[in-house]
């Protein structure tokens, strides 16, 4: 898969939709993860940021990594914070989602696999890397796993842990285990066996913001609803489509993936898109050019698989 610019592509998309469940922030994922690999990369292939040379292979790799970051934040409820926002909202205007986890994956499914499949062939045409080959990647990948050594006792016990929150998010709803309950259990045990320490915890600005401000919103409108207002764009849409009889539940989850689906149309619409634009290998006419296109491009996808299988679950 590595050999080529756009197997290596596929590879890290595909490797973001499988950790996506567990690490549900797009921008921790974007800064912490695929952004580091993208850049050692591509100045491996002697693309560099700033500089003609970011089209050989840096340009292509960060555009179909942030085209695609959306997508995996709509396959599963736990893989972006505003996932969990959406669904608290939606039930403050009455809309209940049962086994929101595995009811959220099952209609996300087909339509975020299918553009996750799509964006970087997609890309291939419209924004083309200079350099097509790589046949020295899955060599330099080799020699990296060797430099790092075997898997360390911290590694494994990060790895059981994010089983662990997967299987209780997907499984909590019958076992009567919240979701803070299980994001909780998992940093304790991270904190308790040394994985991390408390400074890790205060550094970790993003997740801080993510704390204060959606519990802000939320409490806000639980009381705006209460007082027969709506308190943010999600609710005033939300409450206007099931005034026109959409089904409550379809409503909230399409509604929901959106939230994730355009947050490559600019360079500030996400948290992920400041990450990627910053790293400095992507033109700003681009980002808006490629961002527009996507967006129709996962819009059709969407309304047309979407529309299938959501009848299909028979969500309407």
């Amino acid at each position: 898969m590595g050999r080529s610019t756009l197997g290596l592509s596929y590879g890290l998309t595909i490797s973001e939709a499988l950790i996506a469940p567990a690490m549900p922030s797009t921008t921790a994922r974007a800064g912490g993860v695929f952004l580091p690999i993208i850049q050692s990369l591509s100045l491996s292939a002697g693309s560099k940021p700033g500089h003609p040379s970011a089209k050989k292979l840096g340009s292509y790799l960060v555009q179909s990594q942030f085209q695609s970051a959306g997508n995996s934040s709509a396959l599963f409820l736990t893989a972006a914070a505003q996932n969990l926002l959406c669904l608290k909202l939606a039930e403050e205007l009455g809309v209940i989602v049962s086994s929101p986890w595995v009811t959220w994956f099952k209609a996300a499914s087909l339509p975020a696999i299918a553009c996750l499949l799509a964006t970087p062939l997609v890309l291939y045409k419209l924004y083309p890397p200079e350099t097509k080959d790589t046949p020295d990647a899955p060599a330099m990948a080799a020699k990296k796993l060797e430099h790092m050594g075997p898997v360390t006792r911290y590694e494994w016990v990060m790895v059981g842990t994010m089983l662990l929150a997967v299987s209780l998010w997907v499984f909590g709803d019958a076992l009567g285990i919240a979701s803070v309950v299980t994001a909780m259990t998992g940093l304790s045990i991270l904190l308790l066996l040394g994985v991390l320490d408390w400074d890790d915890c205060l550094s970790e600005k993003s997740a801080w913001d993510t704390l204060a401000w959606f519990a802000v919103l939320v409490g806000m409108a639980g009381q705006l609803t209460n007082l027969g207002h709506v308190g943010a764009l999600y609710s005033a849409f939300l409450a206007m489509q099931l005034a026109a009889g959409v089904p409550g539940v379809l409503a909230a989850l399409a509604l929901a993936y959106n939230t994730n689906l355009f947050g490559a149309l600019t360079h500030y619409s996400s948290g992920q898109a400041a990450v990627y634009f910053g790293a400095g290998y992507v033109d700003l006419p681009d980002v808006f050019k490629v961002g527009f296109i996507m967006a129709v491009i996962n819009t059709i996808i969407w309304g047309v698989v979407g529309a299938f299988w959501w009848k299909f679950l028979g969500l309407y």
